[in-house]
């Protein structure tokens, strides 16, 4: 008798010794399960993002808004850039909690600066009356460029060395088809890396335009979107490593239409493939990479998609309507922005 409780004495413990060292996993989370909405302190329509961290982000909109955050969105710093209060600042560039970029889409098209946390704005940048700027793509906190619509026929864009203090004009820019233009609804329609430039288009054509050497040099490059009205196009581009870039867009005035609202391409934006799976889920006006879950996010104003397989696939996980979804530059969380002050962190 004794021998049998010996036996089962020993037996339990070895089963607890087993389960203790061998505790039950966690079960991978496969796809998002939706958006934390972020409280703020405005109503204004918010298109510019930059988050640095899970707890730091700058945001620019409509009425010359910017907003800056440093507790993950429990209390926002705000203002009015240089008190350009009819002015709508559509994309923001941020190198840390005290220096921001920021640039506007129409009348003025200007670029600002600031270096105490948004206390004061400097002008850094004030374009011709004709000029519309769509948005911002810096390489490292040196070397950025900026990007507008066409001016006298060929893409505008600007080149600064310092950190946004001086801009200057590439003097050997493509040129652009009338009808043809690119869209300031997110800042992502243009991307940078090294001396190399992406710039997504749309209208009545829609064509990748990219420059390996600075803009000194330029390929057109037609995209397989929907294209032919003024709404139609590419709206984003991001990288998902060195030689996959995948886009976004499509028709903003039908914005539950399906048909050629993404591609992507596996050599380095050379050529552009249509995915033959399920496409997003309507136009979409923003798209990041989230490596750390190894998902595309796609956001609009009928919800986000997001895809485990590189864009052939799209998936939709939520209704709430979007303009720009960006990843924080530690890589650590995925932000987004849109109409009535919306600010939101992806759930997963």
């Amino acid at each position: 008798m004794k021998h049998h409780i010996y036996l089962h004495i020993i037996t339990w413990a070895f089963l607890g010794l087993t389960f203790s060292c061998n505790p039950p996993q966690a079960t991978e989370q496969t796809s998002p399960l939706g958006w934390t909405a972020i409280s703020t302190p405005t109503s204004a329509s918010l298109r510019g993002l930059s988050p640095l961290t899970e707890d730091i982000a700058w945001a620019t909109g409509s009425n010359g808004l910017w907003m800056l955050t440093l507790d993950g969105g429990a209390s926002w710093k705000k203002g009015v850039i240089a008190g350009l209060d009819t002015v709508d600042f559509r994309d923001i560039e941020a190198f840390d909690a005290s220096t921001a970029v920021a640039v506007s889409a129409g009348q003025p098209a200007v670029i600002y600066k600031t270096t105490d946390g948004g206390k004061s704005w400097k002008k850094h940048y004030q374009g011709p009356e004709e000029a519309f700027l769509d948005g911002l793509a810096f390489v490292d906190d040196r070397r950025g460029y900026a990007y507008g619509d066409p001016v006298d026929g060929k893409w505008m864009v600007l080149l600064t060395l310092n950190g946004g203090d001086s801009w200057e004009p590439l003097t050997r820019t493509p040129k652009v088809p009338e009808g043809e233009a690119s869209f300031a609804a997110s800042g992502s329609g243009i991307v940078a890396k090294g001396h190399e430039i992406w710039i997504a288009s749309g209208g009545l054509k829609s064509n990748i335009y990219y420059s390996e050497n600075g803009g000194v040099d330029w390929d057109t490059i037609p995209a397989p979107f929907i294209q032919g009205e003024p709404s139609q196009g590419i709206f984003s581009l991001t990288f998902m490593n060195k030689r996959h870039l995948v886009a976004v867009g499509g028709d903003y005035l039908d914005p539950d239409n399906t048909s050629k609202n993404s591609a992507f391409s596996f050599d380095h934006g050379k050529t552009w493939q249509t995915p033959q799976g399920t496409p997003p889920a309507g136009y979409r006006s923003g798209v990041a990479y989230f490596p750390e879950k190894s998902w595309l996010v796609a956001v609009g104003p009928n919800g986000a998609d997001y895809s485990v397989d590189g864009g052939e696939n799209w998936t939709k996980f939520s209704d709430y309507g979007l303009h720009a979804v960006k990843l924080a530059k530690n890589e650590g969380s995925l932000w987004a922005s849109g109409p009535e002050g919306k600010i939101a962190k992806l759930e997963y």
